[in-house]
């Protein structure tokens, strides 16, 4: 199949191409399905290079296959090296599709009603809220934990989350 300009169309990764990705995007959706419960689960698309040599171009994209935003950088073995990075990676790809494709801030403060913006805290992917201009703002959620109130219950992934989230 071939998309634009003749270039083949992208392709939904296969599960167990990228673990440390997937596992990640399966986090990310935690705090899709939390904050926008009516959104399909995000996923991986890859595109394949322009030119022989060189790797596949792999998008966190909306169900539909869109995206917005760089793709995620890797060598090879690096994502499964650092799940946080992975994490941190996919996170901040979901978080620019979600925001241009359908037009919103994601995620969104439930204190403030304000966009939340990937940062870390103790090493680990947040989402932080700057707060109002009155406070100093805070840490909304860890990614994968927006909407829960515990850290351990119910994760569809098989990350080590004593890895991830500590």
């Amino acid at each position: 199949m071939h998309g634009r300009f003749g270039h083949p169309s992208p392709r939904q990764v296969e599960p167990g191409e990228y673990p440390a990705w997937e596992e990640a995007l399966a986090l990310v959706n935690r705090d899709v399905l939390a904050t926008l419960p009516d959104q399909e689960p995000l996923r991986l698309m890859a595109q394949p290079p322009w030119e022989e040599g060189e790797r596949e171009i792999v998008h966190v994209t909306l169900a539909s296959g869109e995206w917005w935003g760089d793709h995620l950088r890797h060598d090879p073995a690096e994502p499964d090296r650092d799940p946080l990075a992975a994490l941190a990676a996919v996170a901040e790809a979901a978080q620019d599709t979600v925001a241009e494709r359908l037009w919103q801030a994601w995620p969104v403060c439930a204190a403030h009603d304000r966009g939340m913006h990937l940062s870390k805290d103790e090493g680990h992917p947040v989402w932080r809220c700057a707060g109002d201009g009155r406070d100093p703002g805070h840490v909304g959620a860890r990614v994968g934990e927006l909407g829960t109130q515990s850290t351990t219950a119910g994760s569809p992934s098989s990350l080590d989350r004593s890895t991830l989230l500590g």
